[in-house]
């Protein structure tokens, strides 16, 4: 059982390697992607300020660029300390003085209650076995009145399945990734058990879906909540 959990442990580590040009090898794949990360961002302007920020599972980076509210610090967090170094060279020169970057696990934060104003998840909750307690747990280091913000991809709906075989799936296999496999043990939770769960313990939110503004796992390819945090 060691070796095998070691085994995909490498072997997650080699998929992490090629992420990058796994989901945005082609114009439209990229594209695609990117409105996933305006789409988390869409509600908030240059007139908005969230003085402390942390993301959950920030990877290489890829969504501070969209963030357009104003920050004192944005705390990029991850498991894998590799990644955070690819991100650090990524956008580190683009917010000087104001990013963070700390490896942190999701469901076990070593911050203090009420740490900040705003919690960023994007493409996250969909790999964590134990969801409803990582939630609860962002919910602890976000102050009272503050917002967890999270996207989601609309797996295993119709129009994400026809995506992903056409897309990533595709570029992954390219590289002698198994994507199939890899998909299996990383999606572990269905977009609708997800939206469940926001739904049953944030009664204070707001919604969106992309590309349609439809509520329809089917029709889209992704969904966002922006929740407030009530003590």
């Amino acid at each position: 059982m060691i070796e095998e959990d070691q085994a995909w442990l490498d072997y997650r580590a080699r998929f992490a390697e090629v992420y990058d040009k796994s989901n945005y090898a082609s114009p439209l794949q990229a594209w695609v992607m990117r409105k996933s990360h305006s789409l988390l961002e869409k509600p908030f302007g240059a007139d908005q300020h969230f003085p402390r920020v942390v993301e959950i599972g920030a990877g290489t980076g890829e969504h501070v660029g969209f963030v357009r509210h104003r920050f004192d610090n944005y705390t990029l967090t991850d498991l894998d300390p590799k990644t955070l170094a690819v991100a650090r060279s990524k956008v580190g020169e683009q917010f000087v003085g104001k990013l963070t970057f700390e490896a942190q696990t999701a469901e076990r934060l070593t911050y203090a209650d009420d740490s900040f104003d705003r919690l960023v998840a994007s493409h996250v909750l969909e790999h964590i076995h134990r969801p409803h307690l990582a939630i609860k747990e962002w919910r602890r280091v976000v102050r009272n009145g503050g917002l967890l913000s999270i996207l989601i991809p609309t797996d295993p709906g119709v129009a994400w399945r026809v995506g992903r075989h056409l897309g990533p799936r595709k570029h992954a296999i390219a590289q002698g990734i198994a994507y199939d496999y890899v998909m299996a043990r990383e999606h572990v939770n269905s977009c609708n058990n997800l939206i469940a769960l926001l739904r049953h313990y944030f009664s204070e939110r707001k919604e969106a879906w992309w590309p349609l503004p439809v509520a329809s796992i089917d029709m889209n390819l992704f969904f966002a909540a922006h929740v407030v945090v009530r003590k």
